[in-house]
């Protein structure tokens, strides 16, 4: 007989409160995703999220919640479930763990532990010494997973990496020349229009500026468009392109000159700035791209650049994830090029060489996309 495994009641709550995390999705960073699920007698009694940068955290939302439906009186015997521990500092909004405290919540589940320096256990610790029960570790991997860009961005001091390619059934990312052709349909490009609403930043070298001429922002779907992230070393990109029309925050990266940008989060500035960051030139300048990214708390970064620049960052072990398109079609159909019998094969830009480890996979509509991974051994809770 097939084996099932039965989930315990707190997976349960704590699924839901995944759930609602997801809602934050493209709109929080650089803080985490969280969800919270307040339960009395088993019972749902209050959730919420925490919607938007610099907004309520979830355990407030959750809390008003059960008071808008008149269950304030069961918040001191209920369990609070949070997908991440609650915060223990003064930031853009006052400590989550004094008003669990305040409210009298008889106990918290958690699913991982806070990365942040500024937390980093000591708002489990601030709820025990208040005589709360505290329990960690529930879904602790689906958790990481959720939250995977926050913990990149702690553990390893730059941004997570999301590398993305259509290429033709032959293998190609574009024609001779690096000429563009559409690769894939209308509804990958709806797909990939939803990632960019949920990464802080889109990457792109100069040729692909100068080959596509592209926007980088948010048109098919709904979400704030990414910080524009290009890497124009000596400065030769005409200031006539999309990526200079300061729509949307843009960073140059070059060997050249620096202007001055915020540290705050560019990608929700009320003025789209665009700014020059110089560089040193050598083998480590997608190191320094990174770090200073980092600096400027940008938590994830879309790479849409061409083979050369994607293959960069493959070859440099900077890249945590690819999500990889193949066509049906090869590039001469594509291209509209007839080839007779006696015709050389048809020349284009080969698509980079993809490595990691396979996690998944889906049918567009005939374009294939596969997800890998570049996984390491380390371990949350």
């Amino acid at each position: 007989m097939p084996q099932t495994t039965e989930t315990t009641p707190d997976e349960h709550f704590m699924q839901r409160a995944f759930q609602l995390a997801e809602y934050g999705r493209g709109y929080v960073s650089p803080n985490p995703m969280v969800g919270c699920v307040l339960v009395a007698e088993g019972d749902i009694i209050g959730e919420g999220w925490h919607r938007n940068y610099g907004g309520p955290h979830a355990e407030v939302q959750a809390i008003l919640d059960a008071e808008k439906r008149g269950n304030e009186g069961l918040l001191k015997s209920a369990t609070a479930y949070v997908t991440l521990e609650p915060c223990s500092h003064f930031g853009k909004t006052p400590p989550c763990a004094d008003l669990l405290i305040d409210k009298k919540i008889r106990k918290v589940v958690v699913a991982n532990h806070d990365p942040n320096p500024l937390v980093a256990g000591r708002g489990l610790t601030i709820l025990k010494n208040a005589g709360i029960e505290v329990k960690s570790g529930i879904l602790a991997a689906t958790g990481h997973d959720l939250n995977r860009r926050f913990f990149t961005f702690f553990t390893k001091k730059r941004p997570y990496v999301i590398l993305k390619w259509a290429e033709t059934a032959d293998g190609f990312i574009a024609g001779a020349g690096g000429q563009p052709v559409s690769i894939s349909n209308g509804y990958s490009s709806q797909l990939v229009h939803r990632w960019r609403s949920e990464e802080d930043a889109i990457l792109v070298g100069r040729q692909t500026v100068v080959n596509d001429n592209p926007r980088l922002n948010v048109r098919h779907w709904s979400g704030i468009s990414p910080l524009r992230v290009v890497l124009d070393r000596n400065l030769r990109l005409p200031q006539a392109l999309h990526v200079f029309d300061r729509s949307q925050p843009t960073i140059v990266y070059n060997y050249l000159k620096s202007t001055e940008v915020p540290e705050t989060p560019e990608r929700y500035a009320s003025e789209p700035a665009l700014a020059f960051a110089q560089i040193e030139k050598g083998e480590d300048e997608l190191s320094q791209v990174l770090a200073d990214l980092h600096k400027r708390k940008v938590q994830s970064v879309l790479v849409e650049g061409g083979t050369q620049v994607i293959s960069a960052f493959i070859n440099a072990g900077l890249w945590d994830e690819i999500r990889h398109c193949q066509s049906l079609s090869r590039l001469e159909e594509i291209s509209g090029v007839k080839l007779s019998g006696n015709a050389e094969p048809i020349k284009g830009i080969k698509a980079p060489v993809t490595s990691g480890t396979l996690v998944g996979f889906e049918n567009i509509d005939g374009d294939l996309w596969k997800y890998y991974r570049f996984f390491d051994s380390q371990v949350y809770d």
